[in-house]
């Protein structure tokens, strides 16, 4: 029999991502969506493209309507899903697609965020390469609470997790420049959002202000088992979806770009998701676009003595509601991949 899911904050981005991909899933069955503002509406009047949940009405963010489902999503923005899932403690499986349960350090939270943190559930990027050997997947198995990153986290820490495992660049000194569809800043309206084909960008989030920088560092630091500094800064560009993260380290002395291209193949060369570029390709988001994957495109500057590593994702998919369906198969013993295969707009 199916499992029941529940969706908490549908309305939005995020929600519709999930609402496509639990459709895809042969174990997943969508009994509630929930929100706010858009209580009584059906989901064709935010989600056309959802045909199959295109009757299902938006009821209201309550204890009452998540209850009693196996699994539950939270599609909220940040420090709002800490309260909704404390009225579930029953449920098997919970995954938040927000950041509350991110951060291992309740100082980075607080300072980043403001309030007070709630947690920390298991981290729900399964491809992360860890310093004391294997990947992250190994702890997503059988656990009840996930933890989903954040689209440009996971962007930028494929990239450069695998060099800082294998000790070929310096863990200070890390810049990451991001180029980010404007899906990125949510569905309401924002000063910092620019419209899709209006010609313009927007840095924003400058000067290790954006709140992924924590989790950033934090996943490079269990990728490298040292200290890591990054400065990030994302721009919202005229796309709907898509990151593109171009990403520099100072190498390390005897790093070639023969040695980065091996250790990000043998971390990556047996993974349905992620692709590593032939030499001298860079990825394209277009590609990529509803996808579950990710490419990675490796150079080495010689002149400045910088690793240029390049990552394309869809921040909607594997940014966010793919990898949500990634960490609930291992956790529930699915193959990871179930649900995930052959999902692209393109396709």
């Amino acid at each position: 029999m199916a499992l029941s899911v529940a969706i908490a904050g549908a309305s939005g981005y995020v929600g519709g991502e999930l609402m496509r991909l639990v459709v895809n899933h042969p174990e997943l069955t969508l009994k509630t969506v929930t929100a706010n503002s858009n209580v009584g509406q059906s989901v064709s009047s935010l989600h056309p493209e959802n045909l199959a949940h295109a009757d299902l009405v938006f009821v209201e963010n309550n204890a009452t309507n998540l209850q009693g489902h196996d699994v539950v999503f939270l599609a909220m923005p940040h420090s709002k899903s800490a309260e909704v899932a404390s009225w579930l403690g029953d449920t098997k499986l919970i995954l938040d697609c927000g950041a509350d349960f991110r951060l291992e350090n309740a100082a980075d939270w607080e300072k980043f965020y403001g309030t007070k943190h709630a947690g920390t559930w298991s981290y729900g990027l399964p491809e992360l390469t860890l310093a004391d050997g294997g990947k992250q997947r190994g702890r997503l198995k059988n656990v009840n609470r996930v933890a989903v990153p954040g689209c440009n986290v996971t962007a930028i820490t494929l990239a450069l997790a695998p060099a800082l495992t294998a000790g070929l660049i310096e863990p200070a000194d890390i810049v990451s420049i991001l180029s980010v569809g404007t899906s990125g800043a949510g569905r309401s309206p924002a000063p910092l959002a620019v419209t899709e084909g209006e010609g313009s960008s927007h840095a924003y989030g400058v000067g290790g202000v954006h709140r992924h920088t924590p989790e950033i560092e934090q996943n490079l630091a269990n990728a490298s088992g040292q200290k890591v500094s990054v400065s990030f800064t994302p721009v919202l560009v005229p796309m709907f979806r898509g990151i593109l993260a171009v990403n520099t380290a100072k190498a390390k002395p005897g790093t070639t770009l023969s040695s980065l291209r091996q250790v990000c193949l043998d971390a990556y060369g047996d993974e349905k998701f992620i692709q590593v570029l032939p030499e001298g390709e860079f990825p394209n988001t277009g590609d990529l676009a509803g996808s579950n994957n990710a490419a990675i495109g490796i150079s080495l500057d010689e002149h400045s003595g910088r690793v240029v590593i390049v990552c394309a994702i869809d921040n909607l998919v594997k940014g966010t509601a793919g990898a949500a369906i990634q960490s609930l198969n291992l956790a529930l013993g699915f193959e990871e991949s179930l649900g995930l295969e052959g999902i692209g707009l393109k396709s």
